[in-house]
C-alpha cells in the first residue's frame, strides 16, 4: 500500500494534450498520433491525451503542439492537478505497463522450449528482439514497479541460459588439431544453415587463408556431415564454439592464424554478433550489413558472396602492414 501511495503522489501532476487535428491530410494525421504514442500518451477520448507532468513530456508535448499549429490544427498543452485519489489511481491505470511485461516475460520463458532443437545463435538473435522490445516498454514506464524488474531478470537468465549453450564448457582445447601438411587443403567444408555471421565469416576465412579451393557444403539443420568433410560452425563438428570463442576465433586458433591482429579483430566483432554483445562499436554496422545481404541473397552461395567482401573491407581496414603502426 505505500508504494500505491508513492505511485499516486508522484502521479498527482499531469499533462493533458487537448487537440483538433487537419482532416485534409489523413497522412500527417497518422504521423501525429504515432508521435503521440511514441511518447507513451494515453487515450482519455477523441482528441485528448494524458502524460505524467515531467520537462521532458513537456518538452515532446510543445514542439508537437508548434507542429499541429503549422499545419492549420489546434493544440492545448495543459497542467492537471488531480486532487482525487480516485481520479488519480485511475490516471495511473492508463499507465500500468504489467500486462505487456508479463507478455513479454512468458515469451522469453517459452525459449526454453527450443533448447536443444533450435541453434543457439538463432535463439541469441531472438533474444535481442526481446531485449529491444523490453527496452521500448521500459522507455515508456513512467512508474516502475516489480513486475519490469521481474523482466529483467528473465531476460538476463535466459541470456545467460543460451550464452552457455553457444560456448559450452566440455570443449576440446585450441590448437590441438594437426593442421599442418595438404590434409586442410582442397576439401570440402561444411556447415549448417541458416548461415549468420560466424557461419559466414569462417567461410571467408577458410577461402581466403586456408583452403584457397574449398568446397563449400551448406547442410540443412540436422543433416548429418558427409564423410570425408570437414564439419564447423555446429556442435560436434571439427571446429566449433568453445567456452569462450567462436568458431571462428577457434579456426584461427587451430591454425595459427591469431597472429594476425586484423583476424584477431574480425573474430572479436564476430563473437560480439554472435553473442548479441555491445563491446565492439562496429558490430552494429556489420549487423546492418548482413541482414542487407540475407534479404537479396536467394541461396547460401549470394549470401556469401555478398558477405565476402564486407569482410574483406573489414580486413582491409583492420591491418596494419609491418612498420606502419604508430
Amino acid at each position: 500500500m505505500a508504494g500505491e501511495s508513492a505511485r499516486a503522489g508522484a502521479a498527482a501532476r499531469w499533462l493533458a494534450f487537448v487537440t483538433i487535428l487537419p482532416t485534409e491530410d489523413p497522412a500527417a494525421r497518422m504521423r501525429i498520433l504515432r508521435t503521440l504514442e511514441s511518447l507513451g500518451c494515453a487515450v482519455i477520448r477523441d482528441g485528448v491525451f494524458l502524460l505524467p507532468d515531467t520537462p521532458a513530456a513537456r518538452q515532446g508535448l510543445a514542439s508537437l503542439g508548434e507542429h499541429i499549429a503549422r499545419i492549420n490544427g489546434t493544440a492545448h498543452l495543459l497542467s492537471v492537478n488531480s486532487l482525487d485519489e480516485a481520479q488519480a489511481q485511475q490516471f495511473f491505470g492508463l499507465f500500468d505497463r504489467t500486462h505487456k511485461y508479463s507478455e513479454l516475460i512468458k515469451t522469453v520463458e517459452s525459449l526454453r522450449t527450443a533448447f536443444g532443437v533450435s541453434d543457439p545463435e538463432s535463439l541469441m538473435r531472438l533474444l535481442s528482439k526481446h531485449k529491444r522490445e523490453f527496452e521500448i516498454i521500459s522507455t515508456l514506464d513512467f512508474f516502475p514497479s516489480e513486475s519490469r524488474q521481474r523482466a529483467a531478470r528473465a531476460l538476463a537468465e535466459a541470456e545467460q541460459a543460451v550464452h552457455a549453450l553457444m560456448f559450452p564448457n566440455a570443449q576440446k582445447k585450441s590448437g590441438t588439431l594437426d593442421t599442418t601438411g595438404k590434409h586442410y587443403f582442397q576439401r570440402v567444408w561444411a556447415t549448417r544453415k541458416p548461415l549468420w555471421a560466424d557461419e559466414l565469416a569462417s567461410a571467408w576465412l577458410i577461402r581466403r587463408f586456408i583452403d584457397p579451393e574449398a568446397k563449400l557444403l551448406w547442410l540443412d539443420k540436422n543433416q548429418e556431415c558427409p564423410a570425408g568433410a570437414i564439419g564447423y560452425g555446429y556442435a560436434g563438428a571439427a571446429f566449433c564454439n568453445s567456452r569462450d570463442r567462436v568458431t571462428f576465433e577457434e579456426i584461427l586458433a587451430s591454425f595459427k592464424l591469431d597472429k594476425d591482429a586484423a583476424l584477431v579483430r574480425i573474430g572479436a566483432l564476430i563473437h560480439a554478433l554472435n553473442a548479441s554483445e555491445t563491446r565492439v562499436a562496429e558490430a552494429a554496422g556489420v549487423q546492418t550489413l548482413l541482414q542487407g545481404a540475407v534479404r537479396r541473397s536467394e541461396n547460401e552461395d549470394q549470401l556469401l558472396a555478398e558477405t565476402e567482401m564486407t569482410f574483406d573491407l573489414l580486413y582491409e581496414a583492420y591491418f596494419e602492414a609491418p612498420g606502419k603502426a604508430g
